[in-house]
């Protein structure tokens, strides 16, 4: 059954998150802003203490030198002119949207963030030991900046191909990748999809299922899309394995949540998507969003159907313009997802888990 949402009381969410404003002293605003040209430091997080401050921050960049683990990132964003900042951390994964502040004041922001090593995908590079934060945005100011341990922090587990991993480096973005930014403090997304996977490599590799399954813990819920690697897959298998997946969550507490695929751009003469390479049905006949349906229904599990929501967007945007989606113009690839692409997805994901009461309209950020 599915599992009840957990959420701050009504408005209390709010409180913590909306935005508040507020004057305050320019000349000691120039002294606390990255523009003053600080000097990164390590900072001290053992057991539990808290680490955080702009002596952990470069111009454009902060690091603090925590364990893995789940961080609560409190910021104060503004400067002397009007500013303009967003966050990204890790491998590339978008934290905090872009976010406006008029000239001398300051808002706050909270985020949850998950650092683990690998901290992109689960079969690639170790990366960088620690917290590693980027500022964006047409004018970043950073005026102050909190690290603490998260408590009680909901996770948001996603297990998939590379249309959802942490991709390493541009154009390609993942809507895994993109997802967090939606969020507010208290959830985190712990992203293990992983490039080339299918069901059968997915349950197979020990760096993929067997390390993701001890991880999850009662209430967190993972979210499943695996389809496009499954060219090879009979359907009986591939059901098998999709039961595996949701049974293997519930054994843990989790409540597992089956999405389908994100539709390939490829179209018909008349402006629809074809019916076998863009809607996900492979050589074998195998539809693989017909089977994820039939399998949610099977299994009472939330289904979050991206390849319908996908392919309207796709074909109501047109063969022109859904080009901005995809890598066509990069790479004339109309699999995997640009920034853009995979930032709008993520955002029918975010509203799916809303519709679906999987995650409470609080918990969630929407500008």
């Amino acid at each position: 059954m599915r599992g009840a949402v957990r959420s701050l009381p009504p408005g209390l969410a709010d409180l913590f998150e909306e935005p508040f404003m507020r004057r305050f002293n320019l000349a000691v605003l120039v002294a606390l802003t990255l523009g003053a040209g600080l000097t990164a430091m390590p900072a001290q997080a053992h057991d539990g203490t808290r680490s955080s401050g702009l002596a952990n921050c470069t111009a454009g960049a902060c690091h603090f030198d925590v364990p893995p683990g789940t961080y609560d990132v409190r910021v104060l964003l503004g400067g002397q002119a009007d500013s303009s900042t967003s966050i990204s951390g890790e491998t590339r994964r978008s934290l905090l949207p872009e976010t406006p502040v008029a000239a001398g004041e300051q808002v706050a922001r909270s985020f949850t963030v998950n650092v683990r090593t690998p901290e992109g995908e689960p079969t690639g590079p170790d990366g960088t030991p620690g917290l590693d934060l980027a500022l964006g945005g047409s004018a970043p100011a950073l005026a102050d900046i909190r690290v603490t341990p998260a408590r009680h922090a909901r996770q948001i587990l996603l297990i998939g191909d590379s249309t959802v991993c942490d991709q390493p480096a541009d154009p390609y973005s993942g809507w895994g990748q993109q997802l967090p930014q939606y969020l507010r403090k208290g959830v985190s997304v712990a992203n293990y999809a992983d490039s080339g996977e299918s069901t059968v490599t997915y349950l197979q590799n020990p760096q993929l299922w067997a390390t993701v399954q001890p991880l999850i813990r009662p209430g967190d819920l993972v979210l499943i899309q695996l389809a496009h690697n499954d060219k090879t897959t009979d359907e009986a298998t591939y059901r098998t394995n999709l039961e595996t997946l949701v049974a293997g969550v519930r054994e843990k507490g989790g409540d597992p949540v089956l999405v389908t695929p994100i539709v390939r751009r490829w179209f018909n003469a008349d402006g629809t998507l074809n019916n076998n390479t863009a809607l996900l049905v492979n050589g074998l006949g195998v539809d693989h969003p017909a089977v994820i349906r039939s399998v949610a229904a099977a299994e009472d599990v939330p289904l979050i159907d991206l390849t319908a929501k996908t392919k309207a967007l796709v074909e109501s945007l047109g063969v022109e313009g859904s080009k901005a989606i995809y890598l066509y113009n990069e790479k004339k690839d109309n699999t995997h997802t640009s920034v853009h692409g995979a930032t709008v997805y993520a955002g029918l994901v975010r509203d799916a888990l809303v519709a679906e009461h999987l995650v409470s309209r609080g918990q969630m950020r929407v500008g």
